[in-house]
């Protein structure tokens, strides 16, 4: 998110909203508030993409996150309005800024693009959705349907230039400190959220119980194919690999194997603060996503 911070005008870095995590009795401040019309004045990844694009010896990934992020976080009422009417005025005018970002990269040879959403998690735990409701004054379900149809619009940009670059989505509960602020199953969102994105991967966090089972798999279309996030990002304790592999088997009975992949449930450093495990304690992490899938799908 530093990247729209750092490359969009008409935000106030000083202003912020509080959000509650999952190990905090105080909420913690978000730092950002939009208090004027926004407008871009440098591109928001191009320092990272380039300089991979230069050296790396293979295909590149970059993410960037889903401009449905930011109304949650940096609009508040009394302040914000002053600009935008509405969450909603506001989320269209971040929709082109990541459309091009998307294209740009696509067209720069980025093979592999992403959008990081969190704020889907808004929509399957009850507290959130009341949020939605009572704080930000909106219809959840109708929040939903805008917020996929943002998504779908900064996506089609890519789509229109043919470029061949998988497009995917992570959607995610927070992940701060080894914290989070969401949680619930996807079933209040799967049927829409699998069937009307226009996403190739769906990267899912499967790591605990706070993420349900894998029933609302059973929604995503046969184009589509999803990367379980069954090894977790925030704690050092190290996954078995039988109970990896056995609940593999188990989400393929929604999704056949060949469209599963595996990873950790989230990123290691998703906040500057990352999360509370060693470096030692990561690389074993990604040493088991590997060796366990390449028993999986080397047995397939």
């Amino acid at each position: 998110m530093s990247d729209f911070y750092e490359s969009v005008g008409g935000l106030d870095r000083d202003g912020s909203v509080a959000r509650a995590w999952s190990a905090t009795t105080t909420a913690v401040p978000l730092k950002g508030l939009v208090i004027d019309r926004i407008s871009q004045h440098k591109r928001l990844t191009f320092h990272e993409s380039g300089f991979l694009l230069e050296h790396s010896p293979g295909d590149v990934k970059m993410t960037v996150p889903s401009a449905n992020q930011f109304p949650a976080i940096m609009y508040r009422k009394g302040i914000s309005d002053r600009a935008y009417a509405t969450h909603s005025e506001f989320l269209w005018d971040i929709v082109p800024i990541i459309r091009l970002e998307l294209a740009l990269l696509a067209q720069d040879g980025v093979r592999y693009l992403q959008l990081d959403a969190p704020r889907y998690s808004y929509y399957i735990d009850p507290k959130w959705r009341r949020y939605i409701q009572d704080d930000m004054g909106l219809d959840p379900d109708a929040a939903l349907d805008e917020a996929i149809r943002a998504d779908n619009e900064c996506l089609a940009g890519v789509r229109m230039r043919g470029s061949g670059a998988v497009l995917a989505i992570h959607l995610c509960r927070g992940n701060n400190r080894s914290q989070w602020y969401a949680e619930g199953g996807y079933d209040p969102i799967a049927e829409r959220l699998f069937a009307e994105l226009d996403v190739d991967l769906f990267l899912l966090e499967y790591e605990s119980e706070r993420a349900g089972t894998f029933e609302p798999l059973r929604f995503v279309p046969k184009n589509k194919a999803v990367v379980l996030g069954l090894v977790s990002s925030k704690v050092p304790a190290l996954e078995s690999q039988d109970e990896l592999r056995r609940r593999i088997d188990e989400a393929s009975r929604y999704v056949p194997l060949e469209r599963l992949a595996l990873s950790p449930q989230c990123g290691f450093a998703s906040a500057m603060e990352g999360n509370l495990l060693t470096e030692d304690d990561q690389w074993r992490k990604l040493e088991l996503v590997v060796e366990t899938a390449r028993k999986v799908w080397s047995d397939a």
